[in-house]
């Protein structure tokens, strides 16, 4: 069940790990840096997205991006890059055999960016940003709205890929510093997964990595208490249809409960058969797609319910999700769900071994925060949980004082204020 985990720790403070996979044909190559939206200020918000992207732009030895990509996929990979809140990624997925080689260019990268071309990075940035708001310059994303409400003015409230006007004013002195500050060894984690040797991918990241600067490791701003709820932000947007983000502030990872968490979101939202799409979707055809989700993050979550439907059936969606809830918090957990949820939660946990990315991310990344729990230890705490558990941990977290909503969407004002004394009456 465990795969057999080692970490060794370079000279300059780089964490090495390795995931041991042999029963797999491809392995993974995956450097974390604990650096994202939640280390930045309000004039450096995006900072970390766009540096990253600028790290695409060439080193000393492949000094275009081109020369990079092309150098990349000759290994028959891709390099993957993402921001998120509480870390970065740099991930290439290739054959075991040419792991050293992956390793060289993530040293490369590291170690000689150019940071060149910044002009051109920039406009691609703000497309994407577009794709976020209106013609008007309103903002029309409702996730990240509602991650706005969750967490007010706390870093981890702003959007990753920061707001226009600071992209449209980052300068390469903002790009090295933040490089600088942030992108040490001590501050992140390498993890290669599949059918490895521990000793051979170490003596590769010295090689490789021994030129990255120590650095420091980043302090994290502990997450606030939410703003007393129930929260609510409609935005005007054209269209036949409104966008809701539905989140509620919920218990962080390390919570003994956390499990218990797990087994809540499947009892609503594990298959067609489970109450979110079924009463909501197939029995009501209130909304053609509604889904739900936890977003951990390394001193807190979000549960989340997302989903789309026609303007006027807003008002309704919310009151029959909200009565579901009702539900759950009352105690309507039955133990043939919470059988079915476990056995689900069983299939993913052996099929997540057969996934070298997936244990890149649970030893690599969660390991920049804490050491994670091994795949074991997750199975029996599942195990252990009751249906007095769930419905514990549904009154806890599925709360009025918890929840934000943020719906973006043509609503009448009728419809408005109907949504409105819809989520305030809830209790």
């Amino acid at each position: 069940m465990d795969p057999r985990v080692e970490t060794t720790t370079l000279d300059n403070g780089l964490a090495v790990t390795t995931v041991a996979l042999p029963h797999l044909h491809t392995a993974v190559c995956a450097l974390f840096i604990k650096v994202g939206s939640r280390f930045e200020t309000p004039a450096d918000n995006g900072l970390s997205h766009f540096t990253e992207h600028m790290l695409f732009r060439g080193t000393e030895q492949f000094p275009t991006s081109l020369a990079l990509n092309t150098a990349v996929e000759r290994l028959g990979s891709t390099l993957h890059a993402e921001t998120g809140r509480d870390y970065s990624l740099f991930q290439l997925a290739l054959e075991p055999e040419l792991l050293p080689q992956a390793i060289a260019v993530l040293g490369e990268l590291l170690a000689r960016p150019r940071f060149s071309d910044i002009e051109l990075e920039r406009a691609l940035i703000l497309e994407e940003i577009n794709e976020d708001y209106d013609e008007q310059g309103v903002e029309i994303n409702a996730d990240d709205i509602a991650r706005g409400l969750a967490f007010d003015a706390h870093p981890l409230g702003q959007r990753i890929i920061g707001p226009r006007s600071n992209v449209e004013r980052f300068s390469l002195a903002d790009v090295r510093r933040h490089f600088t500050t942030f992108y040490g060894a001590r501050n992140a984690n390498l993890c290669c997964t599949g059918p490895i040797d521990h000793n051979a991918v170490v003596e590769a990241a010295a090689k490789a990595l021994s030129a990255m600067p120590a650095g420091q490791r980043a302090d994290v701003l502990a997450a606030p208490p939410m703003p007393p709820g129930p929260l609510l932000q409609h935005v005007k947007d054209a269209g036949s249809q409104t966008s809701l983000s539905i989140v509620f502030r919920a218990i962080p990872e390390l919570d003994p409960a956390y499990v218990a968490l797990i087994a809540l979101l499947r009892v609503l939202d594990d298959g067609m058969s489970t109450r979110l799409h079924y009463t909501l979707a197939d029995q009501k055809g209130l909304a053609y797609s509604i889904h739900a989700a936890i977003e951990p993050l390394a001193d807190a979550a979000l549960f989340e319910i997302a989903g789309a439907t026609a303007n006027a059936k807003v008002p309704a969606l919310v009151r029959e999700l909200l009565a579901l809830l009702d539900g759950l918090r009352k105690g309507q957990v039955t133990d043939d769900e919470l059988a079915k949820a476990r056995v689900r939660y069983r299939y993913e946990t052996l099929a997540s071994i057969d996934d070298a990315s997936a244990m890149a991310g649970w030893f690599g990344g969660t390991a920049l925060y804490y050491p994670p729990p091994t795949l074991t230890e997750r199975l029996a705490q599942m195990a252990a949980v009751t249906v007095d558990d769930v419905v514990r941990v549904a009154s806890q977290v599925l709360a009025p004082e918890n929840l934000a909503i943020a719906a973006v969407g043509s609503l009448s004002r009728a419809r408005l204020g109907e949504l409105r004394e819809t989520v305030t009456a809830w209790r």
